[in-house]
């Protein structure tokens, strides 16, 4: 079997995806159909995008914390409101 080459650009939006988008090296190389230890050869050897500054490092996690309480209390109204479906429509017959 040949050994595949990818483009610089390619390269570059495949760390893009693991340090700006959130995704596991893993989760990366599955979606691009990569071998993950492709992908965390093209972190090394992208230093430039796959360093974050620490204020956009502590922004993402301050938004995404953000994020997962806000997911939390829409759940929480979600259920809420299933009940009260529920009840509403058991008391209404």
């Amino acid at each position: 079997m040949p050994k595949r080459t990818y483009t610089p650009e390619f390269k570059e939006s495949a760390v893009k995806l693991v340090n700006e988008r959130g995704y596991t090296v893993a989760e990366a190389a599955k979606s691009l159909g990569v071998d993950a230890n492709s992908i965390r050869g093209w972190l090394k050897k992208f230093p430039a995008t796959s360093n974050t500054a620490a204020g956009d490092d502590s922004a993402l996690k301050s938004e995404i914390r953000r994020l997962r309480e806000e997911n939390k209390r829409l759940l929480l109204e979600r259920e809420i409101l299933k009940k009260a479906t529920a009840f509403f429509a058991k008391h209404q017959s």
